[in-house]
């Protein structure tokens, strides 16, 4: 009985041991997959900010077009209006020299 004892002992320790070798393949494919995981998170944190910066110096960009084409059309408001009066003026003057 001793060796039933001694076989099924060595049965249970080749088994665990086997058991082992499958988990430490399991692991190292659990850290294969985070490990690709953490640098393809890395990687797509690199392009979303270098695709907001990208953005945000076109806003900038627009934002400059937009200001300096403001300024454009009050400047061509202010002349307009100056034009206005100037034509209010002469039509006035001609109405007056035709009556």
């Amino acid at each position: 009985m001793r060796l039933d004892d001694e076989h099924s002992e060595r049965q249970l320790l080749a088994g665990r041991l086997n058991m082992l070798f499958r988990d430490r393949r399991a692991h190292a494919y659990t850290r294969h997959l985070m490990e690709t995981e953490a640098r393809m998170s890395r990687e797509a944190w690199v392009r979303s900010t270098d695709a907001s910066d990208l953005v945000r110096g076109e806003v900038m960009s627009l934002r400059t077009t937009v200001l300096g084409q403001m300024t454009e059309i009050r400047e061509l408001h202010a002349a307009d209006r100056r034009r206005q009066i100037v034509i209010s003026e002469l039509l006035r003057a001609d109405h007056r020299r035709s009556t």
